[in-house]
């Protein structure tokens, strides 16, 4: 992709003490920063970034948060010689106060010594300085392209220019919690090939209040590749015994996560054909899976996020056919004949244009991965969901402490369910 690198300032900690860190932290200057663009009396806070701006330049780049984490976390310990990682942050006309505030989260929360650098990668804004003036706080790089890319080749770009051995890819409109850091690298450090992802909290879109995030959700999916969050089953709850533990999750969300730079590397980075944004978390979560490693989300780091209801950014394609485009590139490269499903919860992807994807069969091939077969088998629920009531059809129920198994019915969906799992034969 094409891109340039405009100023990099990275400041050397080996030796440097809180109140210098502080003290380069200060030296920013944050009011001079934030007034270019600030959200001005009688425009529509909303208009711009799809969230309330007035309601986000109220509130400081390094407001307090309440650690949200269970009481447990905090006796645990971490190895103190984890290795230290470069923080890759891709942005499209971001809100300043946002992106600033993502940014000093890391630096006010993170230790030192782990962040080797932040690279803000700047995917084509109208103002340049956004990024670019950033890099006047410590550690803090800047990447910026000379067109429009997208989310998924800008991470392929900060991930090429990374210098330390582990990757962590964070939003533009982020804030970490307390202690975020060290479970991630710790997990990732105990297996090379997990892909570790935090729990991510809530950051009200209106108000910007920081919400804690349920810690029993993992990631899942309907036949159409629509994310969403599902509840752990009554099972797997009784058998969580330490809240601390990772969940294994079939999904993630797909903008926040560690990984060895190394695994990223062999595993094919993400599918730079895909284009500005949606389909690339499925697309690496089944790699991941089907390939030899894991997905994981660690409940005792938190990281929070804005959730808005539609994108502010436009879509030189079209925002549903970019996204018909990435998924149908994941269905053919990946699902194997469980692709008919996605195409029949998903009719307008037929005969669209989704590329070349001979490049990733080959990658598939080279890495001899799994079926998805496999992959639904051990890593998802095959279930059928019910549209209206988001139940799933069940084959046996409980009336009056009678089982019956003779008719279908639905209820919750439980992934663990044996009577919630359904294949059809293909022929």
């Amino acid at each position: 992709s094409a891109a340039v690198e405009v100023n990099a300032v990275c400041v050397t900690v080996a030796s440097i003490s809180d109140a210098e860190w502080d003290d380069l932290l200060e030296e920013f200057e944050e009011k001079s920063y934030l007034n270019a663009h600030r959200w001005k009396p009688g425009q529509d806070p909303y208009s711009l970034y799809a969230f309330n701006q007035r309601e986000s330049e109220r509130i400081p780049s390094n407001r307090a948060l309440r650690d949200t984490r269970h009481y447990r976390c905090t006796t645990l310990h971490y190895d103190p010689y984890l290795s230290s990682t470069t923080i890759v942050i891709t942005f499209h006309n971001e809100a300043r106060s946002t992106l600033l505030r993502t940014v000093r989260s890391v630096l006010n929360r993170t230790p030192v010594h782990l962040i080797y650098e932040i690279i803000l990668v700047d995917d084509f804004s109208e103002d340049p300085n956004d990024c670019l003036l950033l890099t006047k706080l410590p550690k803090v790089k800047c990447l910026r392209n000379k067109h429009r890319e997208g989310l998924i080749r800008s991470r392929v770009r900060g991930a090429e220019a990374a210098g330390a051995g582990i990757l962590t890819f964070l939003d533009s409109h982020c804030e970490v919690n307390k202690d975020w850091l060290p479970p991630l690298l710790q997990r990732v450090k105990e297996d090379p090939t997990c892909v570790a992802s935090p729990v991510i909290d809530i950051i009200n879109m209106d108000t910007f209040a920081y919400v804690a995030a349920s810690s029993d959700l993992r990631g899942g999916f309907d036949w159409s590749l629509h994310f969403k969050w599902e509840q752990l089953s009554a099972e797997k709850r009784a058998k969580r015994a330490d809240p601390t533990e990772p969940i294994k999750t079939p999904i993630i969300a797909g903008g926040l996560f560690v990984i060895d730079r190394s695994w990223f590397n062999r595993l094919g980075k993400y599918d730079t054909a895909m284009d500005i944004w949606g389909g690339e978390n499925f697309e690496i979560s089944f790699r991941v899976w089907m390939c030899g490693g894991s997905l994981e989300i660690i409940p005792c780091s938190r990281v929070g996020h804005v959730f808005r209801k539609k994108h502010p950014y436009i879509f030189p394609e079209g925002n549903a056919n970019t996204y018909i485009k990435n998924t149908r590139r994941t269905a053919e490269v990946w699902m194997d004949e469980f692709k008919l499903f996605y195409y029949s919860a998903r009719p307008a992807a037929r005969g669209k244009s989704y590329g070349d994807i001979h490049g990733r069969q080959e990658l598939r091939k080279s890495l001899k991965c799994k079926s998805f077969k496999w992959y639904l088998d051990n890593k998802s629920g095959t279930h059928l969901e019910h549209l209206a009531s988001r139940f799933c059809v069940d084959s046996e129920m409980a009336l009056d402490g009678i089982e019956s198994s003779k008719m279908l019915v639905i209820s919750p969906c439980e992934l663990s369910a044996h009577t919630q799992r359904w294949e059809m034969p293909f022929s």
